[in-house]
């Protein structure tokens, strides 16, 4: 059997979980290849090639990626960032997360800043970055239109990031990018459904919980520019949050 395993509609969350001959990927780079060839949202994929065939002047020389984003980072890392989605025309036109778009500005500042990024900026899949102890990933993999996955979207993207936390298996500290992100860690990672509902965390910004698990779950604004622009998200705040992961991992 090739390294690279498909969704199956028959494949639910918890078969990932588990590991079942059936459900399981047996690596990220599986993981990776499988999102990039996925095709269970319609109306997210013709959004992708949309905005890749009809581009931004300012990139009409940019061939877009226009699919599905893979997430990455260390395999071995201790550190997981949880975002949302891919920006149109950030990661949709660069193919990497966080990358060619003002809130990746504000991320690889900040990783550069605390030892967890090779350099302070992403620019394309070629620029060189490299994260340290550090992994990202997103809810959804498809740039949504509005930057608005459906629940039943968010569902179906679901079993990709289960298959990540189950195979990062040195992550200690998850700092979750605004609430959808938040809510789709903790459904992924088992906890919504383990602890009764005024146990789960709640999402509010800088606000830290350790699960019983030991893993310790940062809570952020996500640098968007609705949020950077209008001081909702500072940038002291943001500092704080990764100023905060670094302490816990070196302890």
């Amino acid at each position: 059997m090739p390294e690279l395993l498909y969704l199956s509609e028959g494949m639910t969350v918890n078969s990932l979980r588990r590991g079942s001959s059936r459900g399981s990927f047996r690596s990220l780079t599986a993981v990776n290849r499988a999102v990039i060839t996925c095709a269970r949202c319609p109306r997210l994929r013709a959004y992708c090639r949309r905005v890749a065939r009809d581009k931004k002047p300012e990139f009409s020389e940019w061939d877009y990626w226009g699919r599905p984003v893979p997430a990455f980072g260390d395999p071995g890392a201790r550190l997981l960032i949880v975002g949302l989605a891919p920006a149109a025309h950030g990661a949709n036109r660069t193919g990497r997360l966080f990358t060619g778009d003002s809130s990746g500005n504000w991320l690889y500042e900040a990783l550069h800043r605390f030892g967890f990024a090779s350099r302070p900026d992403a620019v394309s899949r070629t620029d060189g970055l490299e994260l340290r102890d550090c992994y990202i990933t997103a809810a959804a993999r498809c740039a949504p239109p509005g930057n608005k996955p459906s629940r039943t979207e968010l569902e179906r993207c679901r079993p990709y990031l289960s298959a990540e936390l189950r195979l990062l298996e040195r992550v200690r500290v998850v700092v979750t990018l605004g609430r959808i992100a938040h809510d789709a860690w903790l459904n992924a990672a088992g906890w919504w459904e383990r602890l009764p509902p005024r146990e789960r965390p709640r999402f509010a910004p800088n606000a830290e919980t350790r699960l019983p698990d030991g893993t310790v779950l940062v809570a952020s604004y996500h640098p968007s520019r609705q949020n950077t622009n209008t001081g909702k998200l500072t940038r002291a705040m943001w500092h704080a949050v990764f100023r905060r992961a670094r302490v816990l991992l070196d302890r």
